[in-house]
């Protein structure tokens, strides 16, 4: 493998958690040593705003799932890698610990670690044929119910094929790297993180043969406000871009331009970390 060539790193910390504090400037002296340039970004909510300087050659995401959520987003359309080193316990998406931070730049400077480029979505709504929101993910969107009753009516289109009527408590569409999130807790299926596709799962549906759905990537889907709604609705973004909806909106989702490129470990990959978070241990298993 080929040196990685980095002069300038910006370290993305969720300051909210006590370790970031010192272990950012760990990193900055660290990298220092070895003739990198770094800045810290103090982060303490998902929606402060992000603003990348040129030539950033990578980002050392410092928190939990969440903050490389928020660094996907504004990262989508740069092309740089980010490196996320967890402070809590393992997550789906940051699999290096933070005992593992040395290692794992080691590691990305000599060339020897991946990099996971993981499809993103982009939503767009239109009201009364003018776009009024736009937003980007890399786990999911959800509409929902933002009111006490529940139950919200959406129409479903896949491509440019009707798929429905839903009674429902929502729905989802997720990606790969979103399938062990929101949407495996309705029920939708895991899917590897390197497919490009989307996951449609609808939320508690009330006809119980509505079930997930697994389409191309390269299909557009459009959830329709329905009008006659008991109920305000809301659309979330990764769980931190909301959005009030209005009747006869329509909701539209589709692969992201840009992806989101995440340095793996070395130590433990994809099916590890979900085999571990999942406590797939069964009764052991003997060759």
């Amino acid at each position: 493998m080929e040196k990685r060539i980095v002069r300038k790193v910006l370290i993305i910390a969720n300051w909210r958690k006590e370790v970031a504090h010192t272990l950012s400037g760990e990193i900055q002296q660290y990298l220092s040593h070895r003739g990198i340039d770094s800045t810290v970004f103090k982060t303490n909510a998902e929606n402060t705003e992000l603003s990348v300087e040129k030539g950033i050659d990578l980002v050392i995401c410092l928190g939990g799932d969440g903050t490389v959520l928020y660094c996907a987003r504004y990262l989508q359309d740069l092309g740089i890698p980010i490196l996320a080193i967890n402070l809590g316990t393992f997550g789906y998406i940051t699999e290096i610990s933070v005992n593992e931070w040395q290692e794992s730049i080691d590691h990305y400077l000599a060339g020897l670690n991946s990099i996971s480029r993981r499809l993103m979505i982009r939503v767009v709504v239109l009201r009364d044929g003018e776009k009024v929101f736009t937003g980007h993910g890399l786990n999911e969107m959800v509409v929902s119910s933002s009111g006490i009753s529940k139950v919200v009516n959406l129409g479903l289109s896949i491509g440019q094929t009707d798929a429905g009527f839903f009674r429902a408590d929502g729905m989802i569409i997720a990606t790969p790297t979103g399938s062990t999130g929101y949407s495996l807790a309705a029920g939708g299926p895991i899917l590897d993180v390197d497919l490009s596709s989307l996951i449609v799962t609808p939320i508690c549906p009330f006809t119980l043969s509505n079930r997930p759905l697994v389409i191309s990537g390269e299909t557009k889907v459009t959830v329709h406000v329905l009008k006659k709604q008991r109920t305000g609705l809301m659309l979330s973004v990764d769980g931190q871009q909301n959005f009030e909806l209005c009747e006869e909106d329509s909701v539209i989702v589709e692969k992201s331009r840009s992806k989101a490129l995440l340095v793996t470990s070395e130590r433990r990959n994809y099916i590890e970390v979900i085999r571990d978070k999942l406590n797939w241990s069964g009764g052991g298993f003997h060759a």
